[in-house]
C-alpha cells in the first residue's frame, strides 16, 4: 500500500506514506512484544489463547492502533488526506480486514469494558471531530472511525455482527468513494457544483450517504438495529443509547455532504467553473453498489436467523 499512498510525490502525500509506515510498524511490534509476553508468563505462543492481562492489554492497543480506533486515531485521517480516492478506499475497507480478523480471532480473551470504552470514545470522537471538516476524505476517515466504534462495541458479545457491520460499511463506504473519484470531488465546495455534471450519480450519492447515517429504510439501518437489539439482550441497555445519541453527529456531517452534493447551489460572490453536463456512461460496479448500499434492509429477517 505504501507506494500506492506515495504515488504522486507530492510532499504531504510522502507525509502520509511515513506516518502509515510508522504507526503500522509500531503496531505489528506491539503484537509480536504482547504475543511474547503472553509466551513468557504461560510457556505458549498460540494468540488465541492470551491468558495474561498484560499482553491482552498490549494486543488491544496495538489493534486499535492498526484500525484506527480511538484513542490511536490521529494516523487516520491525516493518511486518508494525503492518499488518492481510491487508495483511501483500500485504506478504508480492505486494510482494515487483516487487524479486524485479529481482533476476532482474539476478541474473547480481551476485555469487554475495555473494548465497550474505546467503542464509545470512537463513536463520540469520530463524530464531533468530523463536524467542521471541509475535505471530503477526512470526513470519510471520521465516519470509518465512528463505525469502527460499532464494530468495536459489539465483538465480545456477536462476533458474526461485526463481521456483518464490516462488510456493509465497506459496501457503502465503496459507492461513496467511487461516486466521489468518478466527480473528482475532493473538497465540498467541489462537491456543491458537481449536480450539473451527472444529477442521477448525485442524487444515488444522497441516498448512499443517509444510509452511512443509518436512517431506517436504507441498507445501513441494519446492521445497528442488530447491534442495539443484542446489546440491550446483554443487559447493556444504556450504553446501546450512548452509542446511538453519538451517531447523531455523524448524521448531521453526512446531512451536510447529501445537502452539498444535491439540494442545494449555493450562492457565490466570486465567479467561479461549473461543470459541464458530460453525458458519460457510469461504471456498472457503481449500479451496483448504490443499489445494494441502499436496498438490503428487507433481507434483515434472513440474517437474524443466520
Amino acid at each position: 500500500i505504501l507506494p500506492l499512498i506515495s504515488k504522486s510525490h507530492h510532499p504531504r502525500a510522502i507525509e502520509a506514506a511515513t506516518k502509515y509506515f510508522l504507526t503500522q510498524a509500531a503496531a505489528s511490534t506491539l503484537v509480536l512484544f504482547s504475543s511474547m509476553t503472553n509466551a513468557w508468563y504461560t510457556g505458549q505462543w498460540d494468540i488465541t489463547q492470551l491468558t495474561h492481562p498484560t499482553s491482552c492489554l498490549i494486543l488491544t492497543s496495538a489493534i486499535a492502533m492498526k484500525l484506527g480506533l480511538a484513542p490511536f486515531h490521529f494516523w487516520f485521517p491525516e493518511v486518508l488526506q494525503g492518499s488518492p480516492l481510491t487508495t483511501g478506499l483500500l485504506l478504508s475497507t480492505i486494510m482494515k480486514l487483516p487487524p479486524l480478523t485479529l481482533l476476532l480471532m482474539t476478541s474473547h480473551s480481551l476485555n469487554p469494558t475495555l473494548l465497550t470504552c474505546m467503542a464509545i470514545l470512537s463513536a463520540a470522537l469520530g463524530g464531533w471531530m468530523g463536524l467542521n471538516q471541509t475535505q471530503t476524505r477526512k470526513i470519510l476517515a471520521f465516519s470509518s472511525i465512528s463505525h469502527l466504534g460499532w464494530m468495536a462495541i459489539i465483538i465480545s458479545y456477536s462476533p458474526k455482527l461485526t463481521l456483518l457491520n464490516f462488510y456493509l460499511y465497506t459496501l457503502m463506504t465503496m459507492t461513496v468513494f467511487l461516486v466521489l473519484n468518478t466527480n473528482k470531488v475532493l473538497k465540498l465546495s467541489t462537491l456543491m457544483t458537481t449536480w450539473t455534471k451527472n444529477p442521477s450519480l448525485n442524487a444515488m450519492l444522497f441516498l448512499t450517504l443517509l444510509s452511512l447515517a443509518g436512517l431506517p429504510p436504507l441498507t445501513g439501518f441494519l446492521p445497528k438495529w442488530l447491534i442495539i437489539q443484542e446489546l440491550t439482550k446483554q443487559s447493556m441497555a444504556t450504553t446501546a443509547t450512548v452509542i446511538s445519541l453519538l451517531s447523531l453527529l455523524g448524521l448531521y456531517f453526512y446531512l451536510r455532504l447529501a445537502y452539498c452534493a444535491t439540494i442545494t447551489l449555493p450562492p457565490h460572490t466570486t465567479n467561479h467553473m461549473k461543470q459541464w453536463h458530460t453525458h458519460k456512461s457510469t461504471n456498472i460496479s457503481i449500479a451496483i453498489l448504490t443499489i445494494a448500499s441502499t436496498t438490503l434492509l428487507p433481507l434483515s429477517p434472513m440474517l437474524s436467523s443466520i
